[in-house]
């Protein structure tokens, strides 16, 4: 099976496309700058803008992952995040779907919920916050990632491809991890926006391996809408569907409900949150996927 990754050069897609190839995928590996060429099957370097090399890209895949973008808001300016974000989930979808390509994993980000990086202290109405959840952000990433799911809801009823959009949260493992960790633990505050979500790098690719392959007969989007598509006994179907992914834990030493109450205190609580249990409901990726996460910076 051979799949595209997309921003195989940062630091998830280089982990996925390690972990792709420990599963026996065949790799092609794309980025804006070189990736190295014995890390992937293939390689081909270009702008995602570019529609001939996406038509080059795309050749002969069975499947794509999609992890390049402009990772926030204040990694360049304004305009050119939401531009690069959105154009480009939008013409990687499209020549997936014109070529033929049977699943598309797209990263979205737990951001594209709209809290991460809100300007105005955006809080989530109730926890644990589910995939149905508005947007509530006023962030050009945020918003780039959200709009990158309706995106992907047009592309599966045009194209009839199955879409997966695996909502993340800070990722990271070893020094970034470590930095992260401490600075939560030095305020809390510093990841308010993030309700304290997290996730290792490693974990995460775990995921998009288990999103390439897991049997989804169904569209459940972000407008929170659900149909089910064909034989439901099929172990493949036309859809879009959208997955929180994150530890359970969070990042912070303080239990999670005195969090809420301290940083969060207009959102409702419509379900215990034991000690630091993490504030997002990730139950989707556990029936769905089959996916917990195996890393705990506790431990």
């Amino acid at each position: 099976m051979k799949v595209l990754v997309t921003g195989a050069g940062g630091a998830l897609g280089r982990e996925v496309v390690a972990r792709l190839r420990s599963e026996g995928w065949s790799v092609r590996a794309h980025d804006r700058t070189p990736v190295d060429p014995d890390a992937a099957d293939e390689v081909l370097t270009g702008e995602l803008l570019d529609p001939g090399l996406l038509d080059t890209a795309v050749e002969a895949m069975d499947a794509v992952v999609h992890t390049a973008a402009i990772p926030s808001p204040n990694s360049a300016p304004h305009d050119e995040v939401f531009g690069n974000n959105v154009q480009a989930t939008y013409r990687v979808l499209d020549a997936a779907g014109r070529h033929g390509v049977g699943r598309v994993v797209n990263i979205s980000s737990l951001s594209a919920l709209g809290f991460a990086f809100s300007r105005h202290g955006a809080s989530p109405r109730g926890v644990p916050v589910t995939e149905e959840h508005p947007f509530a952000g006023d962030d050009v990433y945020g918003l780039s990632k959200y709009l990158g799911e309706i995106v992907a809801d047009a592309a599966v009823r045009r194209w009839g491809t199955t879409v997966v959009s695996l909502r993340f949260p800070f990722l990271g493992t070893g020094e970034r991890l470590r930095q992260h960790i401490a600075r939560v633990h030095q305020d809390p505050g510093y990841d308010r926006g993030s309700l304290w979500g997290w996730l290792d790098t490693r974990d995460a690719a775990r995921a998009v391996g288990a999103a390439l392959t897991a049997p989804l007969a169904g569209s459940t989007g972000p407008t929170g809408l659900a149909s089910r598509i064909g034989d439901t006994g099929h172990t493949s179907a036309t859809g879009h569907t959208v997955i929180n992914v994150a530890a359970p834990d969070t990042t912070a030493l303080e239990p999670t409900e005195e969090l809420l109450r301290r940083y969060h205190p207009t959102t409702r609580l419509d379900a215990p949150l034991d000690g630091f249990a993490v504030p997002f409901s990730i139950r989707r990726g556990q029936e769905l996927l089959g996916f917990t996460a195996q890393h705990s910076w506790r431990s």
